[in-house]
């Protein structure tokens, strides 16, 4: 396939009827990756995955290295470099650039570790080699996937990655457990206007808004609070009757209270972290699949998805928890119990 011809076809069309090697340092069953073998199959591709099951991205990645190294591509036309490819491409260009080369540059070392956790700065040596892992793991791709055309613009600014490469492919939620159902509410939310948050509790995603937001509804009665995740490592709970907490669920358990959620929240809250502005949380992706209603973000990366005066679509400034408060109060308001 000629490069002119590759830089014409979008990534899942350059795979169609194609011996693919789908390379991941994830779990082969990460949604990223379930979704975009998915689509490759649907083009007639024929996929083999390398991946490693050890569950550390750093481990995968040497494990991944070595097999390659030592691996004939001879019955590959295509290969597909998904989650963390800054971890195998930079090490591996000279042998998967005579391949056509597709990457999945989800996420940018230097912006989580630089810009959004602040772990290194920007002028420490070691920041300066995971900026060039970035830069190099999509220096020679024919085809660049990111999640959102904001995330994508500011890699272009960043990375000088080439803007004629990068394709926007958005998250899909696990239809198989996500899907829209009628679900009668647990007897303790009966009578209540059940608001449901889940996360990781990561600072990008402003969970401390969403807490400061039950505290400030702490005395409507009937407004209850249904929050998962693992609050305790980063946070003071809001210790309230209208607040019930859980550390872990399973999918399936999740997809139950969801349905029986009145109201969403999806984010990202966070107004500080730029990151936030720029991605799409996982949860919205959810919360659509079961036609729910969710207050969002007001970011950019949002707006390219969901619209103001969409049903079932609201959206508050990020950072402001008495706006965030305001909007779940409004809504509470106007549902019959």
């Amino acid at each position: 396939m000629s490069r002119k011809t590759t830089e014409q076809k979008s990534w899942v069309q350059m795979t169609a009827g194609k011996r693919v090697l789908f390379i991941t340092t994830h779990r082969i069953d990460y949604i990223r990756n379930t979704q975009h073998i998915k689509e490759m199959k649907k083009q007639g591709a024929s996929v083999r995955c390398l991946y490693s099951g050890t569950g550390n991205h750093i481990f995968s990645a040497a494990k991944i290295f070595f097999t390659l190294l030592f691996t004939s591509l001879s019955d590959v036309d295509v290969v597909v470099v998904s989650y963390m490819c800054q971890l195998v491409t930079p090490f591996l260009n000279w042998k998967l650039k005579r391949k056509t080369l597709a990457v999945d540059f989800f996420i940018s070392l230097y912006d989580s570790m630089v810009n959004d956790r602040k772990m290194l700065g920007p002028k420490n040596p070691l920041a300066r080699l995971i900026k060039w892992l970035d830069v190099s793991s999509v220096r020679y791709a024919d085809r660049i996937v990111v999640d959102t055309k904001t995330h994508g613009d500011y890699f272009c600014r960043e990375f000088g990655m080439k803007k004629e490469k990068m394709e926007v492919v958005y998250l899909n939620a696990d239809t198989s457990v996500y899907f829209p159902r009628p679900q009668e509410k647990a007897p303790e939310f009966q009578g209540k206007f059940l608001v449901v948050y889940f996360g990781t509790v990561i600072p990008l995603q402003g969970f401390d808004i969403v807490l400061d937001a039950v505290r400030r509804l702490k005395d409507r009665k009937d407004i209850h609070f249904y929050l998962i995740g693992p609050v305790e490592k980063r946070y003071r709970k809001v210790i309230s009757e209208t607040a019930t907490y859980a550390d872990w669920v399973s999918q399936e358990r999740l997809a139950e209270i969801i349905a029986m959620a009145d109201l969403c929240l999806a984010g990202h809250f966070n107004g500080q972290i730029m990151k936030a502005r720029r991605t799409i949380p996982g949860k919205a992706f959810i919360y659509e699949a079961m036609e729910k209603p969710m207050i969002l973000g007001d970011s950019p990366a949002n707006h390219e998805r969901y619209r103001e005066g969409q049903s079932g679509i609201c959206f508050v400034p990020m950072g402001d928890a008495g706006k965030l408060a305001e909007k779940i109060a409004e809504l509470a308001g106007v549902k019959e119990h």
